[in-house]
């Protein structure tokens, strides 16, 4: 079951029941306690529950479970659309970097080919680390708790002295002058694998066109596919054809 699936569940079981423990997310998802304390982490962060002792309740006059429903039902299945069509560019014994980003979690829950993945993503490595086929190598370092990814000095080197087939970059923001993300280190770490990658394929829902970040990790003349989910606005429309990026809407 994936995450968005699980508290949207736990969502609905507030809804009848107002509050809910670690435990009781544990017994009735069968998942550790680690899993659910980032159950639980994710819905405070969104501001769809409120922490209590042992658990957690929804926020008093919010209608939490109708406006998870609808990011739910407007992104998720996108994203997951997105991470079937980027499936297809993935072969047999291959290397690759997959980056941090909910549509590529997605992509590493289908992949199922014997290929070898280097990423700083912890649901990344959570994810590929039940799939034996599959050898998973990590940057290492400090966890960023709010994104989710590892970083270090220096893991650079690491990145270095490898060579990826294609590299899987997700954006948190698409602007006329490349791609931004929210962490001058998640942006560095994309940048040196970028430049380690003989093809670099960014995979973004069409709603990232219209967001805003801190900080660039892709330059637009560093992408040879974007796979997306509709058509972007012509202005992006028309740096795409000018840098000669094979656009894909995924369907």
């Amino acid at each position: 079951m994936y995450q968005e699936e699980r508290l949207l569940k736990i969502l609905h079981y507030l809804k009848e029941n107002n509050t809910m423990s670690i435990h009781d997310i544990c017994t009735m998802f069968n998942v550790s306690r680690d899993t659910a304390r980032r159950d639980i982490i994710k819905l405070i962060e969104q501001g769809t529950a409120i922490r209590t002792h042992g658990g957690i309740t929804l926020p008093v006059l919010r209608n939490t479970i109708e406006a998870y429903r609808e990011r739910l039902k407007y992104y998720s299945k996108e994203k997951k659309y997105i991470a079937k069509k980027a499936l297809e560019f993935i072969n047999e014994k291959e290397h690759y970097f997959f980056d941090v980003s909910t549509t590529i979690s997605f992509l590493a829950e289908y992949l199922n080919k014997r290929v070898t993945i280097v990423t700083h993503s912890l649901d990344n490595i959570e994810i590929l680390s039940e799939k034996k086929d599959i050898y998973v190598n990590s940057v290492g370092g400090l966890l960023n708790n709010k994104n989710r990814f590892f970083y270090k000095p220096g893991c650079e080197d690491l990145i270095k002295g490898m060579r990826f087939d294609t590299a899987f970059i997700g954006a948190a923001s698409v602007s006329e002058d490349g791609i931004y993300y929210d962490d001058e280190e998640d942006a560095f770490i994309k940048q040196s694998a970028i430049k380690k990658s003989d093809k670099v394929i960014i995979l973004t829902d069409c709603k990232k066109f219209k967001n805003s970040s801190y900080y660039k990790g892709v330059n637009w003349n560093q992408i040879d596919i974007i796979i997306t989910d509709d058509k972007p606005p012509k202005n992006f429309m028309d740096i795409i054809q000018k840098e000669n990026i094979q656009l894909i809407i995924a369907e």
